[in-house]
């Protein structure tokens, strides 16, 4: 049975009371989602804003699924404690698909999640040929498949697990991008030519980290597709569930970063969460313990 991850918890926006300046926290294994925290922050200027980074334990595709469960539910409890947020944005697909019902039968604050963006894909495809890019474990997860099998029927599916691009993502923002040729490696799997001539037509970008990358992955790509982005549907989420709250702010007021490992924590780095609102960054170390 599919469980619905973008929903907040069981509330319905008609019973969830924000405060007026609500605390949005937006939590991630790395920096993918700070793509979701710039959507969240254009929807709700109003609100304050957490960006907490499990960077401790990125990437969460190399842990074991009940390594991950309790490794979430830990950092989470010591966030919900410490920041004590109106909502949560788990802004990272494999930790959606694997620990959002853990997280809301454990705590009551509301949690959204990220959706692989098979239905919007689904109805924008005009070739019927639609490349889904993500990790590898949500490439295998079965709430994928159910996706693909419920809004994609007639469509052709390519599932392209990249076991590289969170990091390069990482690196681009670390002031360390890899050259154009590795990153074509592991985008070019997603443009399909069929036997009749049909063309990809349209990528989803099922992994937070990747419009990180979406200047490059335009510029290399080898014909025009369009670039599904799930944030803008998380933002009107939690808009939904929270109101639209007053959009006269100007919303530049600084999101407080908070990272469990801070080992890549360099100036480059430093600079581009400035950028991005992060005015201030803290470590809030909490080593990942492997049994």
């Amino acid at each position: 049975m599919r469980i619905d991850l973008m929903a907040g918890a069981s509330l319905s926006a008609a019973v969830l009371r924000a405060a007026p300046e609500p605390t949005i926290l937006v939590f991630d294994s790395g920096l993918g989602g700070l793509t979701v925290l710039e959507q969240v922050r254009r929807a709700r200027p109003d609100a304050r804003y957490v960006y907490a980074a499990d960077d401790a334990a990125f990437p969460y595709g190399r842990l074991s699924e009940a390594t991950l469960v309790a490794r979430v539910l830990a950092v989470m409890e010591r966030l919900l404690a410490r920041h004590r947020p109106d909502l949560v944005v788990i802004a990272c697909n494999t930790a959606s698909t694997l620990v959002l019902p853990g997280l809301r039968q454990t705590f009551q604050t509301p949690f959204v999640g990220v959706v692989p963006p098979i239905k919007p894909a689904a109805e924008t495809t005009r070739s019927r040929l639609v490349s889904l890019l993500a990790t590898p474990g949500t490439v295998a997860r079965a709430y994928t498949h159910d996706l693909i099998r419920t809004y994609a029927g007639a469509c052709r599916v390519a599932l392209v697990g990249s076991p590289n691009l969170a990091n390069y993502a990482e690196a681009e923002l670390a002031g360390t991008p890899v050259d154009d040729a590795a990153l074509m490696a592991e985008l070019a799997p997603c443009f399909v030519t069929a036997e009749d001539g049909r063309r990809t037509d349209v990528v989803c970008l099922a992994c937070t980290h990747y419009p990180l990358l979406l200047p490059r992955f335009e510029r290399l790509a080898p014909w025009p597709v369009t670039w599904i982005d799930p944030a803008p549907a998380i933002a009107r989420r939690v808009t939904q569930l929270l109101g639209p709250g007053d959009r006269s702010v100007r919303g530049d007021a600084p999101v407080l970063g908070a990272f469990t490992g801070g080992e890549g924590l360099n100036a480059p780095l430093r600079a581009s969460l400035a950028g991005r609102g992060l005015a201030e960054v803290t470590l809030e170390a909490m080593p990942l313990a492997l049994q």
